[in-house]
C-alpha cells in the first residue's frame, strides 16, 4: 500500500515514512492510492472478533512496511481492558430504541481521542527505535487532542511533544490534564489567540520544508493519517454490536470541528462497512454544517469563532476536511488544490459546482447543528430519562442524530468525552457534579507548566529550536 497527496504529490511512500511525515511536502494530505474493499466473507469473519485483533486486521490492510508480527505487538499492547476498562474496548450504551452511545472515552484522559493516539505512541516508539531517530512532534489542539497526545508520548524514548492551545480557551480540567505534567519531553505553549490560530502555525512550521527536516518535526493532529487510520476500527465495531447480519445498516452521528473523526467513518463506508448515514454535528461553529447544506465552504476568522461550551469544537477551519473534498472530485488533485490553496488561503472560501454538490448525497452525508441552549436540554433529558450523562459535545451529536432516525436504522453516537471534562455545562445542565476518577480529583490545583506565546510561526519555530534536543 502506497500513499499520495491530495494536492498532487503522487511520489509514492510506505506507512511508516507518512507516519513520521505528518503534511506532504506540497501541503497536503496523505491518502493511500486505494480504500480496500471488504467483501462479504471478510466482514462476517471480523464480526466474532476480539478488539485488538479487528485493529489488527484493518491496519495491515494499510500497513505492509511493518513485520506482521511486530503491528501485531503493537496493536496487542494498545487495546487493554487495562488501559480502556472493558474487554469490548469501545461498548455500545443503548440510550433508546435504536439509539445507542458508542464509549469512546474509556481511556486515561477520558476522551475519544486517547483511542487513535495510544497505538501512536506505540508506532512512534517503533519507528523512532526501529530507524535510530528522534522526533519532535508539533500539535495543536481545541482541548483533547493535547493530552491525549501528552499521556500517550510522555516518557517516550526519542520524542518531544510541542504542543499549542488557545490560551484560557480550554475547559479548566483539560487545561489542567495538559499543563500538570512535569515530563521533560512534554511542551506546552498557550497561544494567545483561538484554535485556528494554532492550526495555522502547525501548518506553516511543517510548511517550512528546510527546518522540518533540520528539527525532525511530526505531527499527532488528525493530519497525521496513521491517527485516522486507527480511528476506523471502532466503526466497525460499533457495527458489529449494533447489528446482527452484515445485511444490516447503520447510521453514527459524529460531533465533529477538524473532520478526522468523521472523516474515519468516511473511510470505513468507502471500505464497504454497511453506513447508511453520516451525521455530522457542529456547535454555533457550523462551517461544516453550511458546507453540507449548501456547498459552499468559508473558514471563519477569529473574531467570528464562537467561544462555546462545547470548545474542542470551536473550530473555523477543518484541516482534515480536504481529505473528503478529494474523494468528493474524484481525486482530482489539481482541482483540490485549487480550492484550498487559491480560494480558502487567498479569498477564505470556497463553493462546489452544482454537479459537485449533487455528489454529496452519495457519500452518506447529512447534518446539523446545536446551540448552548440545545446541549442543556439534551444533557438534561438523557440524564432525567435515560440515567446516562454525558458531556457537552456528545450532546450536539446527540441531538442532532435525533434528527435523523430513521426506522428500522440503528443510530450509534460516537461519545466524544466524559462530562467530568466539563462540570460547569454539567452542573448548569443537571444541578450536580459529574463523577471523576478518583486518581483525577484535584488536578486543577496541581503546579502547572506551559510558556504563553504571541501569534508567531517565528516565535514556536524558536521556541522548538531552543528545546527540541540534539
Amino acid at each position: 500500500m502506497k500513499y499520495l497527496s491530495t494536492r498532487g504529490d503522487a511520489t509514492p511512500r510506505g506507512f511508516s515514512e507518512i507516519l513520521l511525515e505528518g503534511l506532504a511536502p506540497d501541503g497536503g494530505l496523505y491518502l493511500p492510492t486505494r480504500y480496500p474493499k471488504i467483501d462479504a466473507a471478510t466482514l462476517a469473519r471480523w464480526r466474532s472478533l476480539k478488539y485488538h485483533e479487528l485493529a489488527f486486521e484493518i491496519l495491515s490492510l494499510y500497513i505492509d512496511d511493518i513485520p506482521a508480527d511486530d503491528l501485531r505487538r503493537l496493536v496487542t499492547d494498545t487495546y487493554t481492558p487495562a488501559v480502556f476498562g472493558t474487554d469490548l474496548i469501545t461498548p455500545l450504551k443503548p440510550l433508546e430504541p435504536g439509539l445507542s452511545l458508542q464509549a469512546l472515552s474509556n481511556g486515561p484522559t477520558l476522551a475519544f481521542k486517547d483511542m487513535a493516539m495510544q497505538l501512536l505512541g506505540q508506532l512512534f516508539e517503533y519507528e523512532l527505535a526501529r530507524r535510530g531517530r528522534r522526533l519532535n512532534i508539533l500539535g495543536a489542539t481545541s482541548g483533547d487532542t493535547g493530552s491525549a497526545a501528552e499521556y500517550a508520548m510522555r516518557g517516550k524514548k526519542g520524542v518531544n511533544v510541542f504542543m499549542l492551545s488557545p490560551h484560557g480557551r480550554m475547559s479548566p480540567f483539560q487545561q489542567a490534564q495538559m499543563f500538570s505534567l512535569q515530563d521533560a519531553n512534554i511542551h506546552n505553549i498557550a497561544i494567545e489567540g483561538v484554535f485556528d490560530d494554532c492550526q495555522d502555525i502547525v501548518k506553516a512550521v511543517s510548511n517550512d520544508l528546510a527546518f522540518k527536516r533540520e528539527h525532525h518535526i511530526g505531527t499527532v493532529n488528525s493530519i497525521n493519517w496513521a491517527r485516522l487510520l486507527a480511528q476506523v476500527v471502532y466503526y466497525f465495531a460499533g457495527y458489529f454490536q449494533a447489528t446482527r447480519s452484515n445485511d444490516e445498516m447503520v447510521s453514527f452521528a459524529v460531533p465533529s470541528g477538524n473532520f478526522g473523526n468523521i472523516c474515519a467513518g468516511h473511510v470505513a463506508r468507502m471500505m464497504g462497512l454497511p453506513i447508511r448515514r453520516l451525521v455530522l454535528a457542529t456547535n454555533e461553529n457550523n462551517v461544516l454544517d453550511e458546507f453540507f447544506r449548501t456547498g459552499t465552504y468559508r473558514v471563519r476568522g477569529s473574531a467570528e469563532t464562537h467561544e462555546t461550551s462545547s470548545p474542542s469544537m470551536d473550530i473555523s477551519k477543518a484541516s482534515n476536511f480536504e481529505r473528503f473534498v478529494f474523494d468528493l472530485l474524484g481525486r482530482d488533485a489539481q482541482r483540490t488544490r485549487s480550492l484550498f490553496k487559491d480560494e480558502v488561503e487567498q479569498r477564505g472560501a470556497f463553493t462546489t459546482s452544482a454537479d459537485e454538490f449533487t455528489r454529496i448525497a452519495g457519500f452518506g452525508f447529512v447534518s446539523g447543528s446545536s446551540t448552548h441552549a440545545d446541549r442543556l436540554a439534551t444533557i438534561r433529558d438523557t440524564w432525567q430519562r435515560c440515567g446516562t450523562m454525558i458531556d457537552t459535545h456528545t450532546a450536539d451529536g446527540l441531538k442532532v442524530a435525533r434528527e435523523h432516525v430513521e426506522p428500522g436504522i440503528p443510530m450509534i453516537v460516537l461519545e466524544t468525552a466524559l462530562p467530568a471534562k466539563f462540570a460547569e455545562t454539567i452542573v448548569e445542565a443537571i444541578g450536580r457534579e459529574p463523577d471523576r476518577p478518583a486518581a483525577l480529583h484535584g488536578i486543577e490545583a496541581l503546579p502547572k507548566r506551559f510558556k504563553v506565546m504571541p501569534v508567531s510561526a517565528e516565535a514556536v519555530k524558536a521556541y522548538i529550536h531552543q528545546n527540541a534536543g540534539p
